[in-house]
């Protein structure tokens, strides 16, 4: 298998970049951060983790920038990416496929013609690629190409294939209770680690609501107070207390636990005698 270089090319990417590296490092033999003049730290987070940067400031057009990497001097095929909102990682894969299957040049357009018009006689000024592979030859040919010129006047001995950019498709995947939402992940946490305001908090609340509600509605109804009056008025009352007690005993239980974790926290960081 022939070796691989991914040019990851943009600006003000920083919250990107680490995973793009970390993933690009895993698919290809070199990655480098080609930057078009960012202004966060992006820059500065690629030299943390040992990312080489070519900093480049003229036309973002294939010719131009495949004049600018064969300065470089090259040593295997390149994939070039455009990182912008449109891209996502799980593509990253994918176009390193596309580069692996001996294309010379294998690029995908953005324009405002729509999917109708032939992309192989789009000119490469009047587009903005998100993707670009070539091999050796395919560098070198398009290094010699005008911003002006077509894909269709490329040698007819290179392999060349152009396309329109099209988002990925979105696929309805299934959703477990723990990635449906925010709340189906905060309850299912609950539910694993027996949390106290889930064992006393929510049924100590129900039981609240359930005698207040009672004391109004269901003692309002007798008129005169004998035993069975009486009996409902005790029930009533000791549904309200015991909520109410399980409330406070979940706020109690949750304040403990916090507590010893931070005991704990603190005691595993005090030193220990070595005698």
């Amino acid at each position: 298998m022939e070796s691989l270089r991914i040019v990851l090319m943009g600006k003000d990417f920083e919250l990107r970049l680490v995973s793009l590296v970390v993933r690009a490092r895993e698919l290809a033999d070199d990655v480098i951060l080609l930057d078009l003049g960012s202004s966060d730290e992006t820059k500065q987070l690629a030299k943390k983790i040992d990312c080489r940067i070519l900093e480049y400031g003229g036309n973002t057009n294939a010719p131009e920038i495949c004049k600018f990497l064969q300065d470089d001097n090259p040593q295997s095929n390149i994939l070039i990416v455009k990182i912008n909102d449109r891209f996502k990682l799980r593509d990253l894969p994918l176009l390193v496929n596309r580069a692996r299957e001996n294309w010379d040049v294998h690029m995908s357009f953005i324009t405002g013609k729509g999917d109708n018009s032939n992309p192989q006689e789009v000119a490469y000024e009047d587009a903005e690629f998100s993707h670009l592979a070539v091999s050796l030859d395919g560098l070198s040919a398009l290094s010699e190409s005008n911003a002006s010129d077509v894909a269709l006047e490329l040698e007819s001995k290179l392999k060349v294939r152009v396309l329109h950019s099209k988002p990925s498709p979105k696929v309805q995947q299934r959703e477990s209770l723990a990635t449906a939402s925010k709340f189906a992940q905060l309850f299912y946490w609950m539910l694993e680690s027996r949390h106290p305001l889930l064992l006393f908090g929510i049924p100590g609340i129900v039981l609240f609501l359930v005698g207040y509600n009672l004391s109004g509605n269901v003692l309002d109804s007798f008129n005169e107070w004998n035993q069975t009056s009486i009996s409902v008025g005790l029930a009533v009352i000791a549904v309200t207390l015991i909520g109410l007690f399980a409330m406070m005993v979940g706020l109690i239980l949750y304040i403990m636990g916090k507590q010893v974790k931070q005991i704990q926290s603190q005691y595993n960081h005090w030193p220990k005698d070595e005698s």
